[in-house]
């Protein structure tokens, strides 16, 4: 790989994540501050996302990979994505900016296997050289929500103009990047879009004990994505974004402890500590306060690299570990549909409900809040204590190492 070819593949991965992370842990208390949007309105606005990924597979299997350029594709979805915020910068009725946002979300959510598919198409040894390239959408989000937190914008409209800004200059930079034709030669079945053949690994117990967990965990990781931004702000912490940043920093540091600790406990335990990450994570939250509490917040942010990394990368290794070579695709892709698609989906709605559950006469009782979450961490760790038992350590490669949506 040339280095003309790094750098575009590099500022390419800055820029998706850059306009990505511009609106997306802001978009709650946006709605919240200049809409007076109630929590299930919140929540709702929130699973456009997750909605959007359940239809993305569709459109990358049966439109990108066979007919157009990938760059293409990606220059055309940016564009109309910048098009689409231009129309929402202006919306300020809830209902209505949550079916704009939707559009938008459609517009955006296959973008993230666009920009990972041509990055690897360019490249003779992805498992070496793609961490190196990922690296720089974990350094844009860092760099966004601390320009946002610095310049005080999480709850105004700037977050979506920013967005839209980067968006067109993507959408135009997109045509110049390395030409990344379509390669499928052969028919896709829906079922294979869909990871259906891997429904298989459900024969083995752990598997689906794990599969059931992964859907089950994403509830309380919407919680967080969606409402830890607001519930910081009403809490009167200062810079909220910027020591949300604090969370990618820390997702970096813990993915590179992840062969070493591969090595010393296994698939089993790994998938524990993350766990417990999470009820500790959620306590902490609901017990921490922006004065001599402020510590919890801290530990509670610090903590996503072992609750994201020890979880959701470990569990894309372990996945990738039970499936042969021929559904192992289609085993990632049932995986990332379950999670990103179903259980985000469900924690998104069900966080704005709850928000609205746990509200006072003077706000928000964020204890009884962040409960909520806990508790639903809580089962699943006893699922997986009494019912996984694969003990199994593989050793990634370094290509497995690649974070997810941060």
């Amino acid at each position: 790989m040339s280095i003309t070819t790094r750098l575009q593949l590099s500022a390419m991965m800055f820029l998706q994540f850059f306009m990505w992370g511009a609106w997306y842990g802001q978009v709650t208390k946006y709605m919240e501050k200049t809409m007076g949007a109630t929590g299930v309105q919140q929540g709702a606005a929130f699973a456009t996302f997750s909605l959007a990924m359940l239809a993305a597979p569709f459109f990358v299997g049966m439109i990108a990979d066979r007919y157009f350029a990938a760059q293409r594709v990606l220059g055309i979805l940016n564009l109309l994505g910048a098009a689409v915020l231009y129309f929402l910068i202006d919306v300020h009725d809830a209902d209505q900016f949550f079916w704009i946002l939707l559009v938008y979300c459609l517009t955006f959510a296959p973008t993230l296997a666009l920009t990972s598919s041509i990055a690897m198409q360019q490249m003779s040894s992805p498992e070496k050289q793609f961490p190196g390239i990922r690296v720089l959408g974990t350094l844009a989000w860092i760099a966004v929500t601390n320009i946002i937190g610095y310049y005080g914008l999480g709850d105004k409209v700037e977050i979506f103009k920013l967005s839209m800004y980067t968006s067109l200059a993507f959408g135009i930079f997109s045509f110049f990047l390395p030409n990344t034709p379509p390669k499928a030669t052969q028919s896709t079945s829906l079922g294979q879009i869909l990871g259906l053949n891997a429904f298989k690994l459900f024969k083995d117990r752990s598997f689906t004990i794990f599969f059931i967990s992964s859907v089950l965990i994403c509830i309380p990781l919407s919680f967080y994505y969606a409402m830890a931004n607001p519930a910081l702000t009403d809490s009167g912490l200062k810079n909220v974004e910027n020591v949300m940043s604090l969370g990618q920093v820390s997702e970096v540091g813990f993915m590179l402890l992840i062969p070493l600790a591969f090595m010393r406990l296994g698939v089993k335990k790994m998938l524990i500590v993350g766990l417990i990450a999470w009820i500790a994570r959620f306590l902490f939250f609901g017990f921490g306060n922006a004065e001599a509490g402020v510590w919890m917040f801290y530990l509670a942010i610090i903590l996503h690299g072992v609750c994201y990394d020890f979880f959701f990368v470990t569990g894309q290794i372990y996945t990738d570990n039970k499936a042969g070579d021929d559904i192992r695709s289609s085993a990632q892709g049932l995986i990332t549909l379950a999670t990103y698609g179903i259980g985000m989906s469900i924690g998104s709605y069900l966080s704005g409900a709850v928000k609205d559950w746990a509200k006072t006469a003077t706000g928000i009782d964020y204890l009884k809040f962040w409960t909520v979450p806990a508790v639903i961490a809580g089962v699943v760790l006893l699922l997986f204590v009494f019912f996984f038992t694969d003990n199994k350590k593989p050793v990634p490669s370094e290509g497995e190492l690649v974070t997810g949506p941060l």
